[in-house]
């Protein structure tokens, strides 16, 4: 006789567990979605035609799920605004929220759909958590009703959130999240009151969650690896890549790398808005990762990740970001200096005239210091060591400090830090340092054609960043990436609307 389906069901809920709890590794998902939009409106349409639009995202979502369940995956993280898009006035996208509750209230939307409400977005995704027997990262809306006894109460009654959900393999609700640093445009959603530091544990590590624009902050990003120890942060993201230093799959790696950590990155994708670049990012760098500009197909990837990364015999040692570049004199060439932009930020740079030397540009309390040995000196193409010590951001203005290795668009020195996607030059060799004035340093390498460069280069104890064998691909930037979070101005926007 075969068994009936709930029992079934528990049987292979439990075979998944002992699994997992078998080994130190588990095998993780992202899937890079190409998200079905709505057509721009200024006004609500109907709910029916609201989860029309957002059944046909989670079709596709479905089918990458399922496929991932299929080839071993434990976990899977979707896109931010991967089941209903991102052109919304807050008027327009309430018909797309839910009332989302607490994890506290042990719910299996699957198996008990109007529990709080209607609610058929969770009830699909639980849904395909338990029937993959998988956990299921998805961000959705919330709406949370309010009155005039709140005095920060929105005058239209709500509060709408940006928010992240988990579903365990049983299909239950395990992590709720609301995104605390909105970017400016996501007008249509409010700031929670607090930041939200959510962590869940699984038989294959501790599990926390963010969105998008909160990886530049300390909270709740910092807070959840530093304070709550995570092993894996689950990273749902609408990222709109910007060269040289913010492409996402450089960005996130480096991220990972400079906080001990995985994460799990999956990204929306749209070359219109040039959002591509999702990844498996470990402490040691990529296990897999993705960036297309070419076409607009959604990407699945996969890997095996240590559940403990902080317990590898290959986990990295504790670095001191500024040991090696407070104990050496200036390098020649910190006079010969100009100014030049990455965007609004200006940066100090000096140009790389020869094939060979050993550079340091200085900006506010940073130095930073370069050696290096070009294979081939082109005639054709420029690069800089650059400096730069100061508040990024033309709203919301938080504090970098950032060392780079950095090829110029054109011999033009002014087209120094405009965007550049491709290089001829090998290096045989770069070490570069600085004296930062924080321990949140993230060190990145970016190859021509926006390609990472895993185990080519290495962090040593005392702050530099170095390659191991010389370039394999032409060099489009080598920098180390800082952030003094201390010296961040409050923020002018975190009030409920």
């Amino acid at each position: 006789m075969l068994p009936s389906q709930p029992l079934l069901h528990a049987g292979v809920f439990a075979l998944t567990v002992l699994q997992a709890l078998a080994s130190d590794t588990f095998i993780a998902a992202v899937y890079e979605h190409a998200v079905i939009l709505p057509d721009p409106t200024d006004k609500p349409v109907s709910p029916d035609d609201a989860l029309a639009l957002m059944n046909k995202n989670m079709d596709v979502l479905e089918g990458a799920i399922k496929e991932a369940a299929q080839q071993g995956a434990h976990i899977i993280v979707t896109p931010e605004d991967g089941i209903y898009g991102w052109q919304f006035t807050r008027e327009s996208i309430y018909p797309y929220l839910e009332d989302i509750p607490a994890p506290v209230v042990n719910w299996i939307p699957c198996t008990d759909p109007s529990r709080f409400g209607p609610a058929p977005v969770q009830e699909r995704l639980s849904c395909m958590a338990r029937n993959n027997s998988i956990y299921v990262v998805a961000n959705i809306g919330d709406k949370k009703p309010c009155n005039s006894s709140d005095p920060g109460c929105p005058s239209d009654g709500r509060y709408q959130y940006n928010t992240d959900v988990v579903f365990d393999p049983e299909g239950k609700l395990v992590a709720r999240y609301h995104k605390y640093n909105l970017f400016t445009t996501e007008t249509q959603f409010n700031y929670p009151k607090e930041p939200e530091a959510v962590t869940f544990e699984t038989p294959f590590g501790k599990f926390g969650i963010f969105t998008c624009f909160d990886i530049l902050f300390h909270e709740p990003a910092v807070v959840l690896v530093s304070k709550m120890q995570v092993d894996t942060v689950l990273f749902p993201t609408a990222w709109m890549n910007v060269l040289p230093f913010l492409t996402a799959v450089e960005f996130h790696s480096a991220w990972a790398m400079g906080m001990g950590v995985n994460l799990l990155s999956a990204n929306t994708h749209n070359i219109s808005f040039a959002m591509t670049g999702s990844g498996l990012f470990t402490p040691e760098g990529p296990a897999a990762y993705h960036y297309d500009t070419g076409t607009e197909e959604g990407c699945l990837l996969l890997a095996e990740l240590s559940a403990y990364p902080c317990l590898s015999p290959t986990y990295p040692p504790a670095i001191n970001w500024s040991l090696y570049a407070t104990s050496i004199k200036k390098f020649p060439g910190e006079n010969d200096t100009f100014s030049g932009s990455v965007r609004r930020d200006i940066f100090t740079f000096s140009e790389l005239r020869r094939k060979n030397g050993n550079y340091t540009v200085c900006q506010g309390d940073l130095c930073c210091h370069l050696v290096y040995q070009m294979s081939n000196k082109r005639k054709n193409e420029v690069y800089v060591l650059g400096a730069f010590d100061g508040l990024h951001g033309s709203l919301i203005k938080y504090h970098w400090q950032i060392c780079t290795l950095l090829k110029c668009e054109s011999t033009d020195l002014d087209t120094c830090g405009q965007p550049v996607e491709t290089a001829q030059t090998k290096f045989e060799m770069f070490s570069l340092s600085g004296t930062f004035g924080t321990n949140y340093v993230f060190p990145e390498v970016l190859y021509s054609g926006v390609q990472l460069a895993p185990g080519e280069f290495e962090v040593l104890r005392d702050g530099r960043l170095k390659s191991k064998h010389g370039t394999s691909k032409p060099l489009i930037t080598a920098t180390l990436f800082g952030r003094l979070y201390e010296k961040d101005l409050p923020h002018p926007l975190r009030t409920s609307q």
